[in-house]
């Protein structure tokens, strides 16, 4: 399960894993690739040593958190998200001291901890000098590493390379941004991130506000200076300076519509499947699945939180389809006790007629069974009874019909539990397609901009939104998803009475309790939570209550009870 989830940035990471390992290949070096949690989901090693390798817990599956192995180079980097060595008796483990283990870690392009690369030394010499060029190598392989994922998630995007040195910039530049349309911070390097922290050391703004925030906040630049910055310019003609003081040469590189339009058409996406967001990778992902399976009569189950776009996803695919024919919706949760009453011939109750009508009425189309988990176990059976009567006959998953379904629920969870006919399951289930919710999607920037241009077309002003509205909506939880986010356009369009659309314009959430009660949270984790909001409204404390969701001497209880002041 750990290396399913981390599967993406092994494969990303793979070519750079195998380039670092041929360089140290021979000197009993292994290389390990650790998930947030500490487990090992990748490993590169001498199989001749395997028995010793297992037994010094260098190998796939072991737990190197600091919580479970005390301290060591993966436990270490995980805890400081800084670049370590753990030298022989630097490991609290004693069975650990002929260890020398380096690591890394590597970051997503919106800041977040994916993994940690670990250069370990069976038998290393005594002197912890002697592993600097290792630590050398694995910065190198993250640096590395961090620009393809951020290269691959930015096709559509502005894409900031910078370096000190002139002669770097073009072939391996130190860091890089991506900027989406307005020119706001949608992705960054390791080495980015920590660059421009040291550039807000003053400011008021919490580590995680960075993606968001307009570049012009950190360089003499804008997104309308980029076109200037490009490799077509002299190297020299590239030099840039930080508000912090510092220079650095920069080699832009633009958005790669041409290349996304080519692998769009080379995989006959329709343009209603690519409305759905092909830049965030987990939605190209699903994107690039659903036209694939499209055209199938395999019945598909489609997953996700409310709100996150099942039903448009659904048509989408039924649009896909190479011929015309109806797309049917049934509502389960309208039929709770309804279709139990009765077999399908026998059909002497409105709720039967009715559920009935709606397949009958699918003609060979698609038919989408929304919601599928609120139907009642008997309910389940007489579905399950009827895809089988029409299945008499045919080949094995085609029904005369498309059969989509969807979820909000965990259904796994309901099958083990026996809340779900497993049978039902395999019925529904051929493949399963699954919505990333929106606080996850790395695309957000571009999904606000496009959704907001969508919901002002009949508004006589052409609106843009502030880069702190930006920063406000991007990290709010959104339990409703697209849907919570599209109500939240339409009341700041209303209540806005110039063409930007601000904090103030913004509704608070219509859920603004965490998902976690005080009680199961420690007083660091919500001393963290209420001082990020607290800098999200720039030490506003009405902003911050309005935005939270409670008046103003609730704030000031709780910051004198967490020991949070407002920074002079």
């Amino acid at each position: 399960r750990h290396r399913e989830k981390s599967e993406r940035v092994t494969s990303i990471a793979r070519n750079g894993l195998e380039t670092l390992y041929r360089q140290v290949v021979g000197q009993n070096y292994v290389l390990l690739l650790a998930d947030p949690q500490g487990i090992i989901v990748d490993f590169f090693g001498d199989s001749a040593f395997e028995t010793e390798l297992r037994g010094s817990g260098l190998s796939l599956g072991a737990v190197w958190s600091e919580k479970v192995m005390g301290t060591s180079g993966v436990g270490a980097c995980i805890a400081t998200g800084e670049p370590v060595t753990i030298h022989q008796s630097d490991h609290f483990n004693i069975s650990h001291t002929p260890l020398s283990c380096t690591a890394a870690p590597i970051f997503d392009p919106l800041g977040n901890l994916a993994a940690v690369l670990d250069l370990s030394l069976l038998r290393p010499p005594q002197p912890k000098l002697t592993q600097n060029l290792a630590f050398r190598l694995v910065k190198a392989s993250v640096r590395r590493i961090e620009m393809a994922t951020l290269t691959t998630s930015s096709q559509r995007e502005w894409v900031l390379h910078f370096s000190d040195f002139p002669d770097n910039v073009d072939v391996d530049p130190e860091a890089a941004i991506s900027l989406d349309q307005s020119g706001c911070i949608s992705g960054m390097t390791g080495t980015a991130m920590r660059t421009l922290r040291s550039a807000i050391l003053n400011d008021c703004q919490a580590e995680e506000d960075l993606i968001g925030r307009c570049i012009s906040d950190f360089f003499e630049l804008t997104v309308a200076d980029l076109p200037s910055l490009t490799r077509s310019k002299p190297v020299e003609e590239r030099l840039v300076h930080m508000k912090g003081g510092l220079s650095f040469f920069v080699q832009a590189t633009p958005p790669n519509r041409r290349h996304q339009r080519h692998s769009l058409d080379n995989l006959v996406i329709p343009k209603r499947l690519v409305s759905l967001g092909c830049e965030d990778l987990v939605m190209r992902d699903v994107v690039t699945t659903a036209a694939k399976i499209a055209k199938s009569r395999a019945p598909i189950l489609i997953k996700g939180e409310t709100g996150v776009g099942k039903q448009r996803l659904a048509r989408a695919i039924h649009e896909g389809r190479s011929f015309d024919e109806q797309f049917v919706i049934v509502n389960c949760a309208n039929f709770q006790g309804g279709i139990a009453e009765a077999t399908r011939p026998n059909r002497d109750s409105d709720a039967v007629e009715k559920f009935y009508c709606l397949i009958d009425r699918t003609n060979g189309g698609t038919l989408f069974l929304d919601e599928i988990c609120d139907l009642t176990l008997e309910n389940q059976a007489k579905l399950l009874g009827y895809l089988k009567t029409e299945a008499v006959g045919r080949a094995p998953n085609e029904l005369p019909m498309k059969l989509l379904s969807s979820t909000c629920r965990d259904i796994e969870a309901m099958v083990k539990t026996g809340d779900f006919r497993q049978d039902l399951f395999f019925h529904l289930a051929a493949t399963s397609l699954t919505m990333p919710p929106l606080r996850q999607r790395s695309d957000f920037n571009e999904l606000l901009t496009r959704l907001l241009k969508q919901r002002s077309i009949s508004y006589p002003l052409s609106y843009q939104m502030s880069a702190a509205a930006r920063m406000e909506l991007r990290y709010r939880r959104w339990p409703g998803n697209i849907r919570e986010l599209i109500n939240v356009i339409d009341i700041a369009l209303t209540l806005t009475d110039t063409a930007v659309i601000d904090l103030e314009h913004l509704p608070p959430p219509v859920l603004p309790t965490a998902a976690q009660s005080d009680t199961d949270r420690s007083l660091l984790e919500l001393a963290d939570d209420l001082e990020t909001n607290l800098r999200i409204c720039g030490w506003n404390i009405a902003r911050t209550a309005r935005r939270i969701g409670v008046d103003r001497t609730t704030i000031h209880r709780r910051m004198e009870r967490l020991g949070i002041s407002r920074p002079r």
